[in-house]
This record gives C-alpha cells, sequence and structure tokens, in this order.
C-alpha cells in the first residue's frame, strides 16, 4: 500500500513517508477530535473553512475587483501598467489561497475522513446500482491526498482507493469558491465517480457535476459552474477550444483552470501529451487535385516500392557474403529514407547488428548539417523524413512525374517570388501597369503550384506512412476512419486535417469528402499546464 506515496517519477519512498508522517499524525489528532460530533455540526465545519479563506485573501482580492473595476471605467490612466498589477496581484493571490489551505488541510482531511464514517451504511445509486458506502481513508490514503494537493504524482494499484483519496484533495481545493476538475479516462468512469464520490461533497453542501459527450452547450455550462466537476481529458479540452471560438462571453462554458487531478496521467500527459485536440470545419472552396494526381502518385510509389525491394535484396547479398559492409548500409539507409515503414527493411533491421548499421550511416551522413545526403538522396524519386513527418520530391521524382504529361519537370516546383518578380520590376521596357499584370501571373502560378505539390505530399504520405487497419480502417458505408494509435479504437467523426484524409480517400478509391480546415487545436500538454495547480495518479508512474 506505501505504492501510494511514489511521487513525481521518484524513487524515495522512505523520505516521502518520513516527511508525510507528522501530516498524518495531525489530521488523525484532528479527526478524534470531530468524530462523534453530530452531522449537522460536521456539516458547520465547510461553513468555517470558507470563512477563513475568505478573510485569508479578502485584501488582495478587494484590490484586485477595485482595479478591474477602474480598467472598465473611461478614467484616463496607464492601463497596460493596471493589466501587469492585475497579473501580480492574481499571482499573489494563488499564493494566498495555498497558504490558507495547507494550513487547513488537517482538519479537512479530518472532516471527510469524519464524513466517510458518518456515511457507512448509507446507499444511493451509482451508474445505475445500488451500492452501500463501506469506506473510510486508511492513513496511506491520506499521504496520498497530502500528495496530490502539493500538486504532485501518487502512484497506487488498481484497488489501492485512487477513487476515493482524490475526494480529500478536491474537497480542501474547492473550498475556495474557484472550482475544482477530476479527469478521467472515460465517461462512464466520470459519471460513475461523479455519483459515488458525490455524496461525501454534497453532505457539506457543495455541488458536483459530470460533462458528458452528449451535452449541450448550457448544460455544459451548468456542469463547470458546480463546485468539482468530473469528466474525460477531451471533454475539458475541446470545451476550451470552442470557449476560444465563442463570439461573446455569454457562449463560454468554462470559468477557469484553478485545480485538476488527473486520472492515469502517465497516459494522458506522457503518451497522448502531444497529441492535438483539433476543431475543424469546411474549407470554402472545394477544388481539391487529389483524383486528378493519384495515377501519377501510384505509378511513382510503385516505382520507388521496386527500387527500394531491389537495394535491400542487394544489401542483404552483401552482409550474406563477405560483400562491402559501408556500401550495405548506405544501401539499408537509402531504403530507410525511401520506404522507412517497408517491412521488408524492418525484418532487416530486427537484427540489432544490421540496425545499428542504418543508424550509424544515417549519423555518418548527417555530420556537417547533411551536406552529403544528396548523395543517398539522389537515387529516390522522393525522400520521407519519418521523424519530421514530411516528404519532398527529387529531382529524379520529378522528372519522372512530367513523363506523359506534356509538362517540364519545373511544374512540379514552386516559383521563386523574389527572383521572378526582381526580373520585372527592374525591366524599364514594362510599365507599372504591365508589371502589376505580371506579378498577378505569377501570384497566380505559385498558388497553383502550391496547391499542386501539397497535392502531391499528402498523397506521398498517404501512400507510405499510413497503412489501412492500422492507421486507419474502412469503414462499411466507404468511409475513411481513423484508428486511436493509444487505444485501438475507431474514431467516427475525426478527419485527418491538411488534406490528409482526402489523399486516403483518393488512395482507397472511396469518394472523397470535402476538405476541412483546422480552426482550433491544443495539446493536451498545453492545455493542463493553464491550472495554477495541476495532480496525478497512476498505476505506472516509473
Amino acid at each position: 500500500m506505501l505504492k501510494i506515496l511514489k511521487k513525481v517519477f521518484g524513487d524515495k519512498h522512505e523520505k516521502g513517508i518520513k516527511d508525510l508522517w507528522p501530516i498524518v499524525e495531525e489530521i488523525n489528532e484532528e479527526y478524534e477530535k470531530i468524530k462523534d460530533l453530530p452531522d449537522e455540526q460536521l456539516k458547520a465545519k465547510t461553513a468555517e473553512f470558507k470563512e477563513k479563506i475568505a478573510q485569508h485573501t479578502e485584501e488582495t482580492r478587494k484590490k484586485i475587483d477595485e482595479l478591474k473595476t477602474k480598467l472598465q471605467s473611461d478614467e484616463e490612466f496607464d492601463r497596460h501598467a493596471a493589466y501587469d498589477d492585475v497579473d501580480e496581484l492574481n499571482d499573489q493571490l494563488n499564493e494566498e489561497y495555498e497558504e490558507i489551505l495547507d494550513q487547513l488541510l488537517p482538519e479537512t482531511f479530518a472532516v471527510i475522513k469524519a464524513t466517510c464514517k458518518s456515511l457507512l451504511g448509507k446507499s444511493w445509486t451509482v451508474a445505475g446500482n445500488k451500492i452501500t458506502w463501506d469506506m473510510v481513508p486508511y492513513d496511506v490514503q491520506l499521504m496520498g491526498g497530502v500528495v496530490l494537493h502539493q500538486g504532485k504524482i501518487a502512484e497506487m494499484a488498481t484497488g489501492e482507493g485512487k477513487t476515493l483519496v482524490a475526494t480529500l484533495p478536491l474537497y480542501l481545493n474547492a473550498l475556495s469558491g474557484r472550482g475544482c476538475h477530476l479527469v478521467t479516462v472515460n465517461d462512464y468512469l466520470a459519471q460513475r465517480d461523479s455519483e459515488w464520490m458525490g455524496e461525501i461533497f454534497k453532505f457539506h453542501g457543495l455541488t458536483v457535476s459530470c460533462i458528458l459527450n452528449t451535452m449541450d452547450p448550457q448544460q455544459r455550462q451548468e456542469q463547470y459552474s458546480a463546485d468539482i466537476t468530473y469528466g474525460t481529458n477531451n471533454e475539458f479540452g475541446f470545451d476550451y477550444l470552442r470557449d476560444n471560438m465563442a463570439i461573446e462571453k455569454e457562449g463560454q462554458v468554462q470559468r477557469g483552470h484553478n485545480y485538476s487531478i488527473v486520472d492515469e496521467v502517465d497516459s494522458v500527459l506522457v503518451d497522448e501529451a502531444r497529441t492535438p485536440l483539433i476543431i475543424s470545419g469546411p474549407v470554402d472552396v472545394d477544388d481539391h487535385q487529389f483524383n486528378e494526381m493519384k495515377p501519377k502518385i501510384d505509378r511513382l510509389y510503385r516505382k520507388q516500392k521496386n527500387f527500394v525491394a531491389a537495394i535491400l535484396q542487394e544489401a542483404e547479398k552483401m552482409l550474406d557474403g563477405n560483400g562491402d559492409v559501408v556500401e550495405a548500409g548506405v544501401l539499408l539507409f537509402r531504403a530507410y529514407r525511401g520506404l522507412p515503414k517497408s517491412n521488408k527493411l524492418a525484418k532487416i533491421n530486427s537484427d540489432p547488428t544490421y540496425k545499428k548499421l542504418t543508424l550509424d550511416t544515417e549519423l555518418d551522413y548527417l555530420r556537417e548539417k547533411g551536406k552529403n545526403m544528396h548523395i543517398i538522396d539522389d537515387e529516390l524519386f522522393f525522400v520521407i523524413d519519418e521523424k519530421n513527418n514530411t516528404i519532398d520530391l527529387t529531382e529524379k521524382g520529378r522528372v519522372e512525374l512530367a513523363q506523359g504529361t506534356g509538362m517540364e519537370k519545373d511544374y512540379f516546383i514552386l516559383p521563386d517570388l523574389g527572383t521572378e518578380v526582381s526580373k520585372f520590376e527592374n525591366d524599364a521596357s514594362l510599365d507599372e501597369k504591365e508589371k502589376v499584370k505580371l506579378k498577378d501571373e505569377l501570384y497566380s502560378r505559385y498558388s497553383s503550384a502550391s496547391d499542386r505539390i501539397h497535392t502531391i505530399h499528402q498523397l506521398l504520405k498517404a501512400y507510405t506512412l499510413f497503412e489501412k487497419d492500422d492507421e486507419y480502417v474502412i469503414t462499411e458505408d466507404g468511409k475513411i476512419a481513423i484508428v486511436d494509435e493509444f487505444t485501438g479504437r475507431v474514431l467516427p467523426g475525426r478527419r485527418y486535417s491538411d488534406g490528409l484524409h482526402q489523399a486516403i480517400e483518393a488512395k482507397e478509391n472511396v469518394k472523397v469528402q470535402r476538405d476541412s480546415q483546422t480552426l482550433a487545436t491544443i495539446t493536451l500538454q498545453n492545455y493542463f499546464r493553464m491550472y495554477n495547480k495541476l495532480a496525478g495518479m497512476t498505476g505506472t508512474a516509473e
């Protein structure tokens, strides 16, 4: 049970326990004083705590209100300085809240422990099932609550009472009236935990709510106004994005980011930390070239696939015999630059010796800012940088694409705007009207080339980096559905942005839907950074 004290991916259990025991002893001393209080007197403790918090922060809150009132007036003064003062005062207010909450921690945790004792034997409905309350926090759970209040990570295995532990710091931090969020991994757990633990908070007159995927904006606004709100990271994140897109303040649903506890924090803030949440919408004009360019890219991809297969076969012969190992490394690295997800390459590199050979070759060619990388790349039709998720056509690739089209290879190159503009700007034989006309034609040509090259790059990504039944599936109604890389679940209604989804649709010969554009986006990591204090629970922090 002492694993609950694993904090911030550390391994200093003994020191952590030594530091926390005095606080636990103080909590238990307070508990002994109040454990036999009648319910009404126990409930009255919450009002006492709120009054102490209000008194401790009253002066600073008053100064902030005065400044905000002044900023809304027509009075002339240095508004930038006033806004800076508000920011400083808000920082000071956060510190004052932490000071008083730290002071109240032993009493408040004791109150929750006494509340759990008072609820023993009582029943209520949780997720459609009747449960009978039978839990009172153990000492190690009290320690876990302290860790979470401190904005750290508590590791505890399934069955060690994470759900109950979270009620301790949630109650304490909700007393400030600024709201607390508990982030779970799915809607079911959010609803279950809010109903299960909610009775503890309701006992003290605090409001508890749950954000569900099916709720409309008005319902969400009501849920966020509660003292404690349960929900998933996606619901909290997307609500933030929608709030940023709201035209009027009344259309926003969230009321700030005070304190949050993230369940399975390792999954949310490590595995999915950089996964962006994206709100997209249809583009105004849909004149895509995916179907038009698909046959050309299909041919180019097959040529590259055959070329990579040939050089891998050659590399195998060198490695199996007494061939040139250095040259074999060059061939393996070239194959990686050509098709990094090649099954044949993966099979060869499953041997640690050959994997090391490929990596060593890569390091050799990356030296001096990759000045010799062209030796690797010039043999390919296109080059894939898997780490940066980019694809570029080579000269060989442009020549191949131009074949049979009646176009020059420059058709697949962006014109250099600076050079082209300077040509006719410095041409004394042209008047201003002719220069404007030439400039408009140049920009139009540039725009067309940009769209064309973007289409090519997205189609090449679709062919080389996205595999059916791995990154996506084709649904029964003939649509491309994304597969979540972490859970393996199909994500209906989600689309890749920037034309990639359309490229996959063209590749798989399904109807190419209208393109979408990103309207708002944020990573989970950046979203959770906005909280004044963030804590986490996990079973696998190490």
